[in-house]
């Protein structure tokens, strides 16, 4: 399978206006990671992931297809980018305590991802998997942005898209000891920020370039009202996976 990118024509946006991840996730890590000395952040994006890693790691290695994402990554002295696809990463055989990939896996061959992970990592090391579905305000603006996912630019998803929506259900996860976990990630955002948000979402991206019109524009006016002029409270629910590589 070719690798699949979505975001190299809006890796500026992407990398100023995605989300971030909680400590609380990095310390359910940390908690199980074999080691400090290596990890890789595979489809890095913009390195948000790696980043938070290089906090507590000797050397992140981030990986991603995208060299226009990378253009716009965090940099960091221990932070090593590389263009290079999921399934065919440059590294050495047991060479990683922990590999991560956040709001990725469903554009991956996974299978294939899998079988690489298994190869790097050292005996014993954890790989985590995670991604966020959609976000929560609160009424009447979720039934809103809901609308706009489902019915304005759910026609645009890439089919991929269906595997954040059942929390990565049917893809296999062929590892030990296997541990699920929920968490949260709140922002405090105007009705601006959010809408630059959207025009992050590779649907958005698809129905510009199907149709030549913005569909946040069918939105927006009804949203600004919503929301009102004070920022607001949103909270992107994040579910993930995390499990040991045994050899």
């Amino acid at each position: 399978m070719a690798p699949l990118d979505r975001f190299s024509n809006q890796a500026e946006q992407y990398a100023q206006f995605r989300i971030t991840y909680p400590a609380e996730l990095y310390e359910f890590l940390l908690e199980m990671a074999l080691g400090r000395k290596a990890a890789w952040d595979c489809g890095t994006g913009n390195g948000q992931v790696a980043v938070d890693l290089a906090a507590h790691f000797s050397r992140v290695e981030a990986t991603d297809i995208s060299e226009k994402q990378l253009m716009y990554a965090a940099q960091r002295a221990n932070v090593h980018y590389h263009v290079c696809a999921a399934e065919q990463p440059p590294f050495p055989d047991n060479t990683f305590d922990l590999i991560t990939t956040a709001q990725a896996l469903h554009w991956f061959d996974a299978a294939a991802f899998h079988r690489e992970a298994q190869r790097v990592a050292k005996p014993g090391a954890t790989i985590a998997e995670w991604a966020y579905g959609l976000v929560k305000i609160g009424e009447p603006l979720d039934a809103l942005i809901s609308r706009f996912y489902r019915d304005i630019v759910g026609p645009y998803w890439d089919e991929h898209r269906r595997h954040i929506d059942d929390s990565f259900a049917r893809i296999p996860f062929p590892f030990a000891a296997v541990a699920h976990q929920n968490f949260e990630t709140r922002q405090l955002w105007s009705a601006e920020r959010f809408l630059q948000y959207l025009q992050t979402w590779s649907s958005v991206y698809l129905y510009q370039k199907k149709t030549g019109e913005n569909p946040v524009d069918l939105i927006a006016q009804a949203l600004r009202q919503l929301w009102g002029e004070d920022k607001r409270k949103v909270c992107f629910p994040i579910f993930l996976r995390a499990g040991l590589i045994a050899k």
